[in-house]
């Protein structure tokens, strides 16, 4: 059996069950690398990753590098003297730090690799209508998300499901499987798989604005599609004309159904308490929305104080 001295890198809150799960389960963690302190919020206070509060809460080591090919930074870590990394939605990492310890740095992500490769796979997942996902802990190497295969876990994504939830099930799963892996390790009985790259590899990329607008003229189901899989964030978008002035308007949560109708793609009926947006193959029922400057709200709290006009459309 190996004695392992594990470095943990994550920033956001989908690292720290695994960090937890890791010290849970008896193994010593020498470091924790997280993101600087940033500032938010309208005061602009430091915020801290999810990660530093929760390593600082342990009294574990803390480096927080501005630049990890900083010759400073990598004499900290290597001060550490640890012989495994295990790295969770952090960023990046130059080859000097992923070679530095002798049994490797492994990388929990959340797909079943090689498919969704990149920094939103959960959102590009649901957005394409995927019914399966999952976790896959590989070895890091020079490219992004190509490093040799340790283990896989599958789960079924859920037709009702969005990235806000599908996240928190993956999260758990995830620190689960790198538990299974760090065991591999320190047996010495990992048998890495090369990721192939035949068939169609679908990708990850990072979310932006346009990313996130409706386009009405897509089917319903990608539209619902869509919907779900940028919920709660960053949230798709479209603006509201009721009738002229735009307004930005989120949508957060919806429903569809496919039903013939000749309304124009976009047009937003008011049926019996409920909005409906037409598309070409049937209706977005609007279920929990936002408009600019205002809280995010249910449909019905919106129609309390909004009037919809009988030229309302959707763009």
């Amino acid at each position: 059996m190996r004695a392992l001295r594990i470095v943990f890198m994550g920033t956001p809150d989908f690292a720290v069950p695994t960090l937890e799960a890791l010290l849970n389960q008896g193994y010593e963690v020498v470091g924790v690398i997280t993101a600087p302190d940033k500032p938010a919020g309208r005061g602009r206070k430091l915020h801290e990753s999810a990660v530093k509060r929760y390593a600082r809460d342990k009294g574990l080591t803390i480096l927080q590098p501005t630049n990890l090919k900083s010759p400073d930074f990598q004499q900290e870590l290597r001060a550490l003297k640890a012989n495994l990394q295990i790295v969770v939605a952090f960023r990046m990492l130059p080859r000097e730090v992923w070679e530095m310890p002798e049994y490797g740095t492994v990388n929990l992500h959340a797909s079943l690799l090689p498919q969704y490769r990149g920094a939103a796979p959960i959102n590009w997942a649901i957005i394409n209508g995927e019914t399966k996902t999952g976790v896959t802990t590989f070895y890091i190497n020079e490219r992004i998300d190509t490093g040799e295969i340790i283990l896989q876990d599958k789960t079924a994504i859920h037709s009702d499901e969005n990235a806000g939830a599908l996240h928190d099930r993956l999260m758990l799963l995830g620190a689960e499987l790198v538990l299974k892996t760090v065991a591999l390790i320190q047996k010495d009985k990992v048998q890495p798989i090369v990721q192939l790259e035949t068939g169609q590899l679908k990708a990850a990329p990072k979310i932006n604005r346009d990313t996130c607008k409706i386009d009405w003229t897509d089917s319903a189901l990608l539209i619902y599609n869509k919907i779900r899989g940028l919920s709660p964030y960053p949230a798709s978008w479209t603006n509201l004309y009721n009738p002229d002035k735009p307004t930005m308007l989120k949508v957060y949560k919806a429903a569809y159904r496919e039903e013939g109708h000749s309304h124009d793609p976009g047009r937003l009926l008011l049926k019996d308490g409920h909005l409906e947006v037409a598309v070409h193959d049937g209706y977005i029922t609007l279920l929990e929305i936002q408009i600019s400057g205002k809280k995010k709200m249910t449909v019905k709290e919106f129609l309390n104080g909004h009037q919809i006009d009988n030229l309302a459309k959707l763009g």
